[in-house]
């Protein structure tokens, strides 16, 4: 925003311009006063007159030119003095007025528009304060936004968390419905158990995911940081993991390096990580045939781990909101995959409390989910 000087008005104008005038005014009556009292003391006093004299016979200035009359020295020195008055009483009225209109200022943004910043600038303390109020303002503004979108997110979250819990539950309730009344066949009956268990087990992971997420996200949430080890780690992840890939023909691929690469961290929460990653490239990753587990050493103070797959593209318009809580790549809100929509979700808030950051880069022919995180969070330094 380009700042400008303040702009009187006319009215502010005329006061200035009367305040100069009223100024003139009273200095040429001072003036007056003092020149007449000076003169009758002069004049009472004949050795004054005389020292006067004496004064201007004896001292001489360039070419031997005699001082002037004392009558006319001390008139340019009360000139002089009244510009500096006249002066200071301008700049005063005038800085009272620039004043005014930072109060004037203030008002309309108490009456509501905290958006407004004050856009003029002086050469006084003044300035100092006015950079106050608009970073005020600003901070304000930040703050207004945040507690909107807060309040946005908190309604979301309710009516994504409703819409998760009712349609499992209605299905529990009609199933179950069916065998209390004993309307149901004998031959289904098992099916119908069946069913409604997956649903109860839909429930459940969601209430543990949502209950890992809010947990996550609480100010109070600390890390049980200890050294570990990133490849014994990946192997232990990836056996965990083995089976599942097994069936499904996909291969696991660990590549770290150096060997030994050793972070701090929090164990528990970083394998959390890997078992949501992993298990999304499973769920998601059509038509997968490898999963690589990738971890590089990129400076003295940051390492990058990955997890990749050679599945199935996710469309540009999914990656910016991949990490959003219960945000699915599907088109439906359906859970037929077993997802719940907070695994993402979860992941970023651990690589957060972490100070790291992810991110998702996917193509025709890889789609990577890729973390830096810092070696050690204490100091930045390498373990190990």
């Amino acid at each position: 925003m380009k700042k400008e000087r303040v702009k009187l008005t006319a009215a502010e104008k005329s006061e200035l311009f009367a305040e100069g005038v009223i100024t003139v005014v009273l200095l040429l009556l001072l003036n007056l006063s003092i020149i007449i009292l000076v003169n009758l003391t002069i004049l009472r006093d004949k050795n004054l007159i005389n020292g006067i004299y004496f004064l201007k016979e004896t001292i001489t200035i360039y070419g031997g030119r005699h001082l002037w009359s004392w009558q006319h020295t001390f008139l340019l020195l009360m000139g002089a003095g009244d510009l500096l008055v006249l002066y200071w009483r301008l700049i005063r009225r005038y800085h009272q007025m620039q004043l005014r209109h930072v109060i004037s200022e203030l008002h309309y943004i108490a009456q509501g528009h905290f958006d407004h910043c004050i856009s003029f600038k002086v050469k006084t303390d003044l300035q100092k304060v006015i950079d106050s109020i608009n970073s005020l303002v600003d901070s304000t503004v930040t703050a207004i936004n945040e507690e909107k979108a807060i309040e946005q997110s908190k309604d979301e979250l309710i009516s994504n968390v409703s819409h998760d819990i009712r349609t499992p539950l209605t299905s529990i309730i009609g199933y179950l419905g069916l065998l209390k009344t004993g309307v149901s066949d004998p031959k289904d009956q098992q099916k119908y158990l069946d069913i409604a268990y997956t649903k109860a087990e839909q429930m459940k992971s969601l209430a543990h995911d949502l209950l890992e997420y809010t947990t996550l996200k609480s100010t109070t949430t600390k890390l049980n940081l200890s050294p570990l080890h990133i490849f014994s780690m990946l192997e232990q992840v990836a056996a965990g993991f083995e089976f599942e890939a097994q069936n499904k023909n996909i291969e696991f691929q660990i590549e770290v390096r150096p060997k030994d690469l050793t972070i701090q961290a929090d164990p528990e929460k970083l394998v959390r990580v890997y078992n949501n990653l992993i298990a999304n490239a499973l769920k998601y990753g059509t038509g997968a045939s490898q999963i690589k587990l990738i971890a590089n050493l990129v400076n003295d103070n940051e390492v990058e781990l990955r997890v990749e797959n050679n599945g199935a593209k996710i469309p540009q318009a999914s990656l910016k909101k991949i990490f959003e809580r219960f945000y699915r790549v599907e088109t439906s809100r359906n859970t037929q995959t077993g997802g719940t929509g907070l695994g993402l979700s979860i992941t970023k808030s651990i690589v957060d409390l972490h100070h790291g950051k992810i991110r998702c880069e996917s193509d025709d022919n890889w789609t990577s989910f890729i973390i830096q995180l810092p070696l050690d969070l204490k100091n930045g330094k390498t373990i190990g």
